[in-house]
């Protein structure tokens, strides 16, 4: 059985798309996933299941989520191999060293071009630094992220595609957890 891991956007803000985790849990458990395990309340799962495209599976797990919870978001979902090379492919390994929660690597519903990334680069107005490829980018903010005006919106236009966040702690819990499943 393949591992997965799902990352939803957007969810548990301050009165924004609330859900618990044991619900996510439930959901997967029931939809014939198997350890099921969930981390921290921002919407981050690990899990096993056949193998399987991750397209058809984030469509399939947002009709559910829809349907079943009344929770309308996008998933993001990755195998495990692609959460290594997600790491391996890091751009910023000394920034991630020094500092994980400046570093947030966001995940892609589609690709990330040169020409967009270009564009996202152009747009920043702050010391920010951006770097994409394939499904992922990863951005560096070495004056916090609350105060950036590099938003989660602006960086959806420029590349073209929906995008969830991680910061590089999280990442790197993700990755602890699936040593941990496997």
């Amino acid at each position: 059985m393949t591992l997965y891991f799902a990352l939803l956007r957007a969810v548990n803000l301050p009165g924004y798309k609330q859900v618990g985790m044991t619900d996510l849990r439930e959901l997967l458990t029931k939809l014939g996933f198997a350890d099921v395990r969930s981390l921290l309340q921002s919407g981050n799962l690990a899990f096993r299941g056949k193998a399987r495209a991750s397209a058809p599976l984030e469509r399939q797990l947002e009709a559910e989520a829809a349907k079943r919870l009344a929770l309308e978001t996008e998933f993001f979902v990755r195998t495990a191999e692609e959460w290594k090379e997600v790491i391996a492919d890091n751009p910023f390994p000394k920034e991630a060293e020094r500092d994980p929660g400046h570093l947030v690597a966001f995940f892609l519903k589609g690709t990330a071009d040169a020409e967009h990334v270009k564009a996202l680069q152009a747009a920043i107005k702050g010391r920010e630094i951006v770097r994409g490829e394939g499904r992922q980018a990863y951005i560096f903010y070495p004056d916090g992220i609350g105060r950036s005006r590099l938003t989660v919106t602006l960086i959806e236009k420029k590349l073209g595609s929906r995008a969830t966040g991680r910061n590089w702690n999280t990442v790197l819990k993700l990755c602890a957890a699936a040593e941990e499943l496997a």
